[in-house]
């Protein structure tokens, strides 16, 4: 006498193979939210690695003057060609010189939105909160005369040529880098 045996997978196998796929897939849809909000926030970073290089390529072609001027109200604003000429190297000028066509892309976010520069602050300490901001503003905050202190902060710098510029991150961070 002769017994056949059934080739296939038992039902728990199969239940088996199913909840492991199950629970990896689950873990990958839970971690890349976060890996590609850190992506995106180390772009913002290097962006503002990006400002400080071309505030010192300012300084140096404009005898140590930063791009942030002060005005009669004493008011910082920033130079109008700097992000034109400094950040945005595809600009050129007409040949007259008046202004500037051919621009290529302009300085913008991971998300696509266009990032402003605002001088905030100077001197002494300057706060850009972060508790229970969650949205990003786009806006990388200036502070001319200082430099990071702790989480958010500036303190007092070395003169009018150190500047600290402070962004707020996705999640609710805020990244602070200086010049000096």
């Amino acid at each position: 006498m002769s017994t056949k045996s059934k080739k296939g997978f038992t039902i728990i196998e199969v239940v088996l193979v199913l909840a492991i796929a199950g629970l990896i897939f689950l873990m990958v849809f839970i971690a890349l939210p976060a890996l590609q909000r850190s992506q995106r926030n180390t772009q913002r970073a290097d962006d503002m690695s990006r400002i400080l290089t071309a505030v010192n390529s300012y300084q140096s072609n404009n005898n140590g003057k930063t791009p942030f001027t002060k005005g009669n109200n004493n008011n910082y604003t920033v130079a109008p060609t700097f992000v034109v000429r400094y950040i945005d190297e595809t600009c050129k000028l007409k040949q007259d010189g008046s202004e500037y066509t051919d621009c290529g892309d302009q300085f913008t976010d991971p998300d696509g939105t266009i990032y402003n520069i605002a001088v905030s602050g100077t001197g002494g300490s300057y706060t850009l909160a972060s508790a229970g901001r969650n949205a990003i503003d786009h806006i990388f905050h200036v502070a001319v005369n200082a430099g990071c202190g702790d989480e958010g902060t500036t303190k007092a710098g070395t003169g009018e040529r150190q500047i600290a510029i402070l962004y707020q991150m996705e999640g609710g961070a805020v990244a602070c880098n200086d010049n000096h």
